[in-house]
């Protein structure tokens, strides 16, 4: 058995079986039953200061990030708060916007808006007049940590781009429809506030239990306590500097390193050498690669490709090893294994790609197969040919369906009791501090959320029938219905493992059947469904946010609807301004970057579900039908281990968590190999290493690394685009810095212009077609 999966610190306690009731008895012996709660976790150092229980949360992670005390009188929703939070809730919204669609992206998260929002609330604090209008301080004293809790929720209610903003960028780029600012609104607003709904609905299950520990919100709580001189668990440990000093030293190394692989080295990021030596070898190129390969050259030197999937630091370990065996076993044993026996005629197109392809190896053009109203052609279908996938792109689409059919047995399994004690269980009844601490406030009654939940429908009904979308109201319904059926279990994963199961595949394959050939229909059935389920998931995050941190909950129910009111809109704003001002955004040579990777991977999945269906991809009979046995592969592996958990708790099936293994590997295309690999070492060596050997270090400086590094990262990119990139038409160093080896060499190999094993010769085709075979070329 791994040593990872048989340490005692791992393990749930008492505590965690009292929520858990029953089912936990199994779930003690598996990955996802909480992990944090070893509260006698033998890798802790003599001198380690230990809470107790009874004052203090039972894990471990928990009491090194978030204060056991409160102060109900501390000023909170202030003009201050409102001010600077409305002001973020403009610009980080609109700057994420920005840099969505170029890749890799650069997201200013909850941290970099922790971090502008200290500095601008203390600038206040000392700067703005005491005076008062109409009654109201305009500087209330000192700046609070409730006020920049509250602060930072606006800031990132929305800070991962609305998804409804690809739906509008994909009929643009792939279908040529330009649609009016009035439908816009409607579809991104719609979606966000029904997700805001649901998560308040869903909050009893997501938010209140202390088992649900929500590992990427620590991050933010780690840094909230930190810039504010809390005393809490994670700062009792005087050896070494102190964190403010340590958050600064990381912040700027990060900062000033990051120009080095985002400008003037790119290649450190691409850092594929094994394909410099080699460059035409296009096997060796496949197989070590970073553009279109499968990444075994391991080592990038830049961060905001390690956290392009989530930062490392974060994740606890058993689940970043549960992906690492996820994507070891199916990205580096199967995927060369059916690239190399052409399964899927896969050599006559790169062995990993965002793009589909057409029986040329050309990229697959919609437009050939669709009418002018959106619909699909079949006579314009059959003259011009089926569509093929890359096989890291095929096996995605598999292991998406795994995860799914895994996440419903693995829940049914171990949370089925621990769901319906919570449907029947009250805030008051939570055992930990902090459920006891929010007793002080009034809570925000489910109805609430009802209210903005009816007339949200209403809307999304009105842009359905209005504006041509083909999508049915009954279809409509089902979606939302999907969504509020996935939103626990997978919120539960997510909780518990900071890794969230994705929905999209299967919402398409349904909106697929459901509303065959219709690609916008498809698209807005995912986002109703899937999209509507992220966002409430985002919500509940923020919320339990809220709940470590003591603001009062009906104070953030207004905070968050109104900025994600305003935040949406925004988003919306520049999403128009860059289609207008940047010149060839979204093509795969955009000089700049902005190639937008996830419209392309979007505008890819509605032409293999929307237009040509799935049952011309995944029915019997079909090229990718073999792919749907990954449903039931998903649903009975779960039984496997459980079987096998109840039996021989100690062996190490019984510690495998399969809809994480399943999804962690899933989210191939956009990410690649290379934000896989040195994700999963880092993580190795702070969350299991470190950890294990030297706990006090970890549990004072780990989250606070994590912050430091994403903000450095994050602001040293926009400080690259506006200074160097965008400035004289991007012709700065045009001649110089763009050109040189460094910035170029990785893109000159077979690896980074995609080259397939097999070259087919001018006006050659292969693949089949309805069941002939047009061409067979042997490698």
């Amino acid at each position: 058995m791994p040593t990872w999966a048989s340490e005692e610190s791992y393990l749930p306690s008492q505590d965690s079986a009292e929520v858990f009731g029953e089912a936990s008895e199994a779930a003690k012996h598996s990955s996802t039953a909480s992990i944090y709660s070893g509260f006698d976790d033998p890798n802790l150092d003599d001198n380690d200061s230990v809470v107790d229980e009874e004052e203090d949360s039972p894990y471990p992670e928990v009491r090194c990030a978030v204060a056991n005390a409160d102060d109900p009188d501390m000023p909170v929703s202030t003009v201050r708060a409102w001010t600077i939070g409305l002001l973020w809730s403009i610009v980080i919204p609109g700057l994420n916007q920005f840099f969505v669609l170029r890749y890799p992206s650069i997201g200013i998260t909850g941290l970099e808006a922790q971090l502008l929002s200290f500095l601008l609330g203390r600038l206040w604090a000392r700067f703005v007049p005491a005076v008062r209008i109409y009654g109201i301080s305009m500087n209330p004293g000192p700046f609070t940590i409730k006020e920049h809790v509250l602060i930072t929720v606006m800031a990132v209610v929305t800070w991962n781009p609305a998804y409804g903003t690809i739906v509008i960028t994909v009929q643009r780029v792939f279908y040529n429809q330009t649609v009016d600012f009035i439908y816009q609104w409607m579809i991104v607003i719609s979606t966000q506030l029904i997700g805001f709904s649901m998560g308040g609905i869903c909050q009893r299950f997501l938010v209140q239990p202390p088992s649900m520990i929500w590992p990427g919100s620590l991050v933010n709580c780690a840094l909230f306590n930190t810039l504010h001189s809390q005393q809490y668990a994670g700062a009792g440990d005087r050896r070494g500097i102190s964190r403010e000093r340590f958050f600064a030293v990381a912040f700027a190394a990060s900062l000033f390193w990051y120009f080095m692989p985002g400008y003037v080295f790119k290649a450190l990021g691409y850092f594929s050498w094994v394909c410099w030596i080699v460059p035409g070898n296009i096997i060796i190129n496949q197989l070590f690669g970073y553009e279109s390969g499968l990444g075994m050259s391991i080592i990038t030197f830049d961060w905001s490709q390690i956290a392009y999937i989530g930062s490392p630091l974060v994740s606890p370990w058993w689940a970043t090893a549960n992906v690492a065996v996820g994507f070891i076993v199916f990205f580096w044993i199967l995927t060369p294994v059916l690239y190399y026996t052409n399964t899927w005629y896969s050599q006559y197109m790169p062995i990993s790609s965002l793009t589909s392809y057409d029986n040329t190896a050309a990229p697959y053009n919609v437009t050939r197969i669709i009418n002018a109203d959106m619909t699909f052609n079949e006579d314009m279908y059959t003259n011009y040919s089926p569509l093929f996938l890359p096989a890291a792109f095929a096996l995605s689409y598999a292991l998406c369906f795994a995860a799914i059919s895994s996440t419903v047995t693995h829940t049914i399994l171990y949370y089925r009791k621990y769901i319906w004690q919570q449907a029947h269980r009250t805030l008051s009844e939570e055992s930990d501090i902090h459920a006891r601490l929010m007793n002080h406030y009034s809570r925000v009654p489910e109805w609430w959320y009802a209210l903005i939940l009816v007339p949200m429908l209403v809307m999304s009904a009105v842009a359905i029938e209005v504006y041509d979308t083909r999508l049915p109201i009954w279809a409509f319904l089902c979606a939302v219905g999907l969504a509020f059926v996935f939103t626990i279990p997978i919120g539960i994963i997510l909780a518990i493992s900071n890794q969230q199961i994705e929905l999209n595949v299967f919402a398409e394959l349904i909106a697929g059947y459901a509303v065959p050939g219709k690609p916008l229909a498809t698209m807005l059935f995912k986002t109703w469904s899937f999209v509507t389920m992220s966002q409430a998931l985002q919500f509940a995050s923020d919320m339990k946010i809220g709940h470590y941190m003591k603001i009062p909950p009906r104070i953030m129910f207004w905070a968050q609807l109104i900025a994600a009111v305003v935040a949406a809109t925004v988003q919306l704003g520049v999403q128009v301004w860059m289609f207008g001002h940047i010149p060839d955004i979204c093509t795969l040579t955009q000089k700049d970057g902005f190639t937008c990777p996830s419209t392309q991977v979007f505008g890819t999945a509605s032409i293999i579900w929307g237009a040509i269906g799935p049952s011309r991809q995944f029915s019997k009979g079909q090229i990718y039908y073999a792919l749907a046995f990954f449903f039931l592969v998903g649903a009975i592996c779960p039984l496997i281990s459980y079987s096998i958990s109840r039996k021989w708790p100690n062996s190490s099936l019984a510690y495998t968590n399969f809809p994480v293994l399943f999804n962690g590997a899933s989210y191939i295309a956009p990410a690649s190999a290379l934000n896989y690999v040195p994700n999963i070492l880092v993580g190795f060596i702070f969350n299991y290493v470190i950890r294990r050997h030297r706990f006090s270090w970890w549990a004072k400086y780990n989250y606070v690394l994590s912050a430091a590094l994403n903000s450095g990262v994050a602001i040293s990119g926009v400080l690259i685009y506006f200074g160097l990139q965008y400035p004289a038409n991007g012709t700065i160093g045009a001649n110089t810095i763009q050109t040189w080896w460094g910035n170029t060499v990785y893109l000159n190999t077979a690896d980074g212009q995609g080259l397939p094993l097999i070259a087919l010769a001018p006006n050659e085709t292969f693949g089949i077609s309805y069941g002939k075979l047009t061409h067979c070329y042997d490698s």
